[in-house]
């Protein structure tokens, strides 16, 4: 199976410029390829991994993938997907998000040279105005940019000409790069098609007709409840893990439904047909066992984080689950325990009835709390605790910073230590 009926196999694959002229070119020579992102936010979130790892395939496939990072694009905004105008960012703010970025696709593909990152500000940026407008703007017919979908479906509530020009600089990302670095093809989402077909045009335009230049978009992400894909409660999945902890980022792919796991495997990891097959299977068979979506937040998460972030979010899922929390460390409570209900408490030596109902408001009154303790529903850091008159002191435990205590089997709470 070759790159593009692996790709169709995956459900990847919404929409190509010349499919026939693309596999035969891809099939002669590992030709070069690119997708972009702007610099709008100092993370990716999980949705950005599509196009991405659409790249990643072709790099493990033996192609020359190239990274855009648009610190001239993101300086305006895309039109695409949005109902107003975006408010422009301070160029410092740009320059910063280009920085983390730049570490994020670094980690995800390698540093061994395998591919390229670059900046379409470093040749937008070297252009003056005059020969924006007689290079580029003389090669794009308004009526043509009008009717692209970005820009019509902005037409009723308005459209500024920063924002209506975005699909110009993008093409002029393709042209680049076609001539500097060997890209014969665009990666990017459904919403990107106008983009990517105009800068096949000029390509065409400026390189000549039979210049080999081609387009592939990939479906809109949609789970099973119609939803929009990568939003939790907690709003975006972040893949800093300043911003979406490796734990949670874990859980989000272990909690994914029954329906959408076996696309998601298709798309976010880099298992072989045979192997998501009986993935699949076992979900039909033996859905309660959950293989498929062990394995999805396995993948995924040592992709994006690594192999110890696995292990840590394992350690923590199992300690949470079997109420083992003793065995966890003090960073991995800090990690589990982020979105759980905590309070502050002072280091003080404390009853446990007056600490549970006074200092923490864990139990509504003392009655309550001698009553839970009394019938073994309280465990503190990890231990059954059925004496009323047990004394608890936060000073011994996860380096004197937490107590966690559970009442009954799963409600949990962090006592942080003032």
């Amino acid at each position: 199976m070759d790159i593009i009926d692996d790709l169709q196999w995956r459900g990847a694959i919404n929409q190509q410029t010349d499919a026939e002229g693309l596999k035969k070119e891809l099939n002669e020579k590992k030709i070069g390829l690119y997708a972009g992102i702007d610099p709008t936010g100092d993370s990716m979130h999980v949705g950005h991994l599509i196009p991405f790892m659409i790249l990643k395939r072709f790099q493990l496939a033996g192609y020359k993938p190239v990274i855009v990072i648009g610190g001239a694009t993101g300086s305006i905004g895309d039109p695409s997907g949005k109902k107003a105008e975006r408010k422009l960012q301070s160029m410092e703010q740009v320059k910063h998000n280009e920085e983390r970025l730049t570490n994020q696709m670094k980690s995800l593909f390698g540093e061994d040279g395998k591919f390229q990152i670059v900046n379409n500000y470093d040749w937008t940026s070297k252009l003056s105005l005059l020969d924006f407008l007689r290079i580029y703007g003389k090669r794009f017919n308004v009526n043509t940019m009008l009717n692209k979908e970005i820009v019509s479906s902005r037409l009723e509530t308005g459209i500024s000409y920063t924002e209506f020009t975005y699909q110009i600089l993008q093409a002029m990302d393709f042209e680049y790069l076609y001539k500097n670095n060997g890209v014969e093809l665009q990666i990017g989402g459904a919403d990107q098609w106008g983009n990517i077909t105009g800068g096949i045009e000029l390509i065409h335009k400026t390189q000549g007709a039979d210049a080999k230049a081609f387009g592939l978009t990939i479906p809109l992400m949609l789970k099973a409840d119609g939803t929009k894909f990568g939003k939790t409660e907690g709003g975006a999945v972040w893949l800093d893990p300043e911003k979406t902890t490796p734990y949670e980022f874990y859980q989000f792919w272990i909690n994914t439904d029954d329906r959408d796991v076996i696309k998601y495997l298709k798309y976010f990891t880099f298992l072989n047909k045979e192997e998501i097959e009986e993935l699949e299977e076992q979900v039909k068979n033996e859905p309660w066992k959950r293989a498929a979506q062990r394995r999805l937040a396995e993948e995924v998460t040592e992709f994006v984080h690594g192999k110890d972030a696995v292990v840590e979010a394992q350690n923590i899922t199992e300690a949470l689950f079997s109420g083992n929390v003793q065995d966890l460390t003090t960073d991995e409570v800090e990690t589990g325990f982020k979105n759980m209900p905590s309070v502050e408490v002072s280091s003080d030596k404390k009853n446990i009835v007056e600490w549970l109902a006074d200092d923490t408001a864990i139990e509504p009154s003392r009655r309550q709390a001698r009553e839970d303790v009394s019938n073994g529903a309280i465990r503190i850091n990890g231990e059954k605790v059925d004496d009323v008159d047990f004394e608890i002191d936060p000073s011994t435990s996860f380096d004197g910073k937490f107590v966690v205590v559970r009442r009954g089997k799963k409600k949990y709470f962090l006592a942080r230590i003032k």
